[in-house]
Formats: structure tokens, sequence, C-alpha cells
């Protein structure tokens, strides 16, 4: 007996150890998360009939999470550190934890009930009975159907509508030996070639492109590429000693490459949002000879004087608001740069309330990537992976505090264009008219759209198209 329960712990043991290495932040894929279900179910039956008892429901999802998380001590960030109890804390434990365990725990209870079940019926074991037989069966009955239903919703992949005549498929990009995902749409396949850059590090803006900027696609081959860490690029995680802006940068560059190939241009129009702003300038100032045009939306100059101005009026509007606790833990806490994301937290999660934009008539609300969850071509198991943004923010946000484009970009090589809303941060404001003032380009131009913010692209789409769609024409935004 003792041997077949040494056995029976072993088997989850060593699971978890595998799991840890292999998806030691869950399942990215189809295919990663069907698998782990399967081989979860299979040990959680051997360590049932091994065990001969039910107590292996607790005890093999216990000794496999365990074995997870000693395995992956190794990694950083929010979805992996010690639980947080705050309002990002609980998304990244329900994002993390919650669905790896869907994918893993539930599959190993599950089967050790039934294969407990299953051996003492076959050693003709009598029952002992803590609970009525009929409550065990009904109880693990709607445990194995919750399991059917993740399992189907893992099994569902994203899909995108096709374009007779024009082109509409996702993609993938070699980079460094990990895969990077793309959304590729067209209506002609020989119109030039537009990348979007999402805003934080592992950021996707496929929904957001998808629900309010299909009209691009008339204009262009409209490529949405979902950041290393991304739900389509899931794979791309780094270590977190090894997780640089030169990564990025490397990265995007390979991107633009594989669709000069795929897509036969010369040259590629680039758009980045926010924080993907960093890499795209920097791709753009050091391959000028693979981008027709670049687009800023929200431009990042300096993220260190930017978040110090933006602490100091977010501490102003809670003063000013009756927000004294708000107020008083900026206040001891001091301003940025911080060395995690849970520092940044109170300026995430407070933006929107001390900087407000007229959303009447806005395409997007407040709501702004999450709201775009719902298109088709996010899997479900993407839609819950769009937050391991989270770690990638985490390792990678304080490593840019030294950037300042006033100093280290002064000159691009191609045409460069900006758009800002009107209602966005003063603070970034204030920085990017300083930089824009003397950056040297063959053609540039700043577009500024009324009741608009930070998402200003996202948010008013009839003012942004426009002014993109004059790229397609071999012309310039603004008439240049």
């Amino acid at each position: 007996m003792r041997t077949r329960m040494l056995l029976a712990s072993t088997l989850p043991l060593l699971w978890g150890a595998v799991a840890g290495w292999w998806t030691p932040r869950g399942p990215g894929t189809v295919g990663a998360a069907l698998a782990s279900v399967a081989v979860s179910l299979v040990v959680g039956l051997a360590a049932g009939w091994l065990g001969r008892s039910r107590w292996l429901m607790l005890v093999a999802p216990v000794i496999f999470a365990v074995a997870v998380e000693l395995v992956r001590l190794r990694l950083r960030g929010p979805t992996v550190d010690r639980p947080h109890l705050s309002g990002l804390g609980v998304v990244a434990l329900l994002a993390g934890r919650g669905v790896h365990g869907l994918l893993t725990l539930l599959p190993l209870l599950v089967g050790a009930a039934y294969g407990a079940g299953l051996a003492r019926r076959l050693d003709a074991v009598p029952p002992r009975r803590p609970v009525p037989r009929w409550a065990g069966r009904v109880g693990v009955g709607l445990l194995a159907a919750l399991l059917a239903l993740v399992t189907v919703g893992a099994a569902v992949p994203g899909r995108t509508d096709p374009i007779p005549g024009g082109i509409a498929r996702f993609d993938t990009v070699d980079s460094s030996g990990r895969e990077l995902g793309l959304l590729i749409r067209g209506t002609d396949r020989s119109a030039p070639v537009l990348l979007v850059v999402p805003g934080p590090p592992g950021g996707s803006e496929i929904g957001a492109v998808r629900r309010h900027l299909p009209e691009l696609e008339r204009r262009f081959v409209v490529a949405v590429w979902d950041r290393a860490g991304g739900p389509r690029s899931w794979s791309g995680f780094r270590a977190p000693s090894g997780w640089h802006l030169d990564d990025e940068v490397d990265d995007l560059v390979a991107v633009a490459r594989h669709l000069r190939e795929r897509l036969g241009r010369d040259r590629i129009h680039l758009v980045a949002h926010s924080g993907g702003t960093i890499a795209g300038l920097l791709a753009v100032r050091q391959h000028p000879e693979l981008f027709a045009a670049y687009v800023g939306v929200g431009q990042v100059v300096s993220l260190r004087e930017a978040d110090r101005s933006q602490y100091a009026d977010t501490v102003a509007w809670a003063r000013r608001t009756g927000r004294t606790a708000l107020a008083d833990r900026m206040t001891a806490q001091g301003p940025p740069p911080y060395r995690d994301l849970w520092a940044y937290e109170p300026l995430l999660t407070n933006e929107a309330g001390a900087f407000p934009v007229d959303r009447e008539g806005a395409s997007e609300d407040e709501t702004g990537t999450v709201g775009n969850l719902g298109v088709s071509e996010y899997s479900p198991l993407e839609k819950v992976h769009l937050f391991g943004f989270l770690d990638g923010w985490d390792v990678l946000y304080p490593r840019l505090q030294e950037i300042d484009f006033r100093r280290d970009v002064r000159q691009l090589a191609v045409p460069a264009y900006f758009v800002d809303g009107a209602q966005e941060v003063p603070g970034r404001l204030r920085l990017f008219d300083e930089w824009y003032a003397q950056l040297q380009a063959p053609r540039k131009d700043h577009l500024v759209i009324p009741r608009a913010g930070h998402r200003s692209m996202f948010e008013r789409p009839e003012a942004f198209v426009p002014y993109l769609e004059r790229l397609g024409t071999g012309g310039g935004p603004g008439g240049n």
C-alpha cells in the first residue's frame, strides 16, 4: 500500500515539474491546452487507481501545484508572483493561476476521483461513506461536466472572416526561435502594407483594430502584431533576466521583414501606439530601409518625466476630489520611477478619473482593450491571455526609464506623422511638443483629435482613418 501511495504521489509531482518547465505561465495555444487537460486527466486517473483513495482528489492537485510553483520561481510577473490584494492583483490571479488551474488541477481532481472509484469497485472494497453515495456521484459528475465545458472552450480557435479576392489570415513570424502571431487583412492584396504595433509589452490590439478600424482594410493590407507574450505570441515570453528593449526592437524588425517577403513589398508603413512607439521609433531609426513612413499615436518621449508629471496631477486631483486615502498612499510612496507594476497601479487605475475623456459619440468606451474582446479573432483562451501583458509590463517597463527621445532620437530618415487626443494626459503632450519641435525628418505632421484621449485612433476613427488613408495614396497626412 505504501508503495502504491508513493507512486500515486510521484506522478503528479513529475507532471507538475514538467508543466512548470513546459508551460510556466499556463498553456498558450489550443494544442497545449488540450494536451494539458489530457495529461492531467491521465495522471489523475493513474494516481487515483494506485492510491485507491479519493483523498487523491485533493492530494494530487496540491502536489502538482507545489511542483509547478517551485519550478517557476525564476519567473517574474503578476500572474506568477505571490497573489496581490488589489484590483489588478485579482485580475492577474484569475488570468494566471485561475486558468492554469482549470486546465490542469481540475482534470487531476476529476481523474483521481474516477480512478479511485474504479479501482475500489474492481477490488470489491466496501465504500466508506462520510457523505451519501449519491452526493459524491453528483459532485464528481458536476466537476466532470465543468471539465468538459472548459475543454470545449479551450478547443475553440480564433477565426477571421474571409475577404473574397483579398487576404484574411493569421500568420506567424520566427524571431530568435520564438513564434510571434499576426492577423493580416485587406481587400486588395497589392495595397500598401500597414503594420500596427500595440502599446504594452505582451499587448494585443487585434480586437480594437477589427472593431474600430475596419475601414483601413480598404486602403491597406493591415497587419496587427501581438507583441511577445501577447495572446497569439504566448511562446514569446522571455526569462525576466533576458527581456530588454533591444529584444522588442528585434522582434518588430523580424515582423517587418517577414511582411516584406510574404506580401512582396519593399517598405512597410508602421503605426505604433503608446508604449509600442518606443520600439517602433527605434526600429525606424535603425532600419529606415524597411519603412515607408512612421505614425506614432500617443508617442512616448520620456516615460520618467511623463509619469512624474502624471503623478503630481493625480495626487492634486485626489486631494481636490476628496480621495484622501489615495492621495496619502501616493504621497507616502513618492514619485516614480518604481520597481514593479504594483507601485504603478494607482497611476494606471486612476488615469481615466484624473484625466477624463469626452466619450459622447466615441467608437471605443473607457474599457479600452478589454472592451474589444468580443471579436471572433480571439479564441476563448486568447481572451484570457490578453491579460498576460501585465507580466510583460512588470518586467520591461522599469527598464525603459532612461529613455528620452529628446536626447536619443533627434532625426529620422523616413516621413514621420503623429496623432494625439486633445484630452491626452497633459504632461505627455508637453513633452511631445518639446521633442517634435526639434525632430528632423523628410516630412512630419501632427494631428490632434478633439474629444479624444490616449487611445485616440480607436476612440475617434472618423478622424484617424482619413488621415491615414492619405498615406495609401502616396501623399502624406495633413496635405504634406
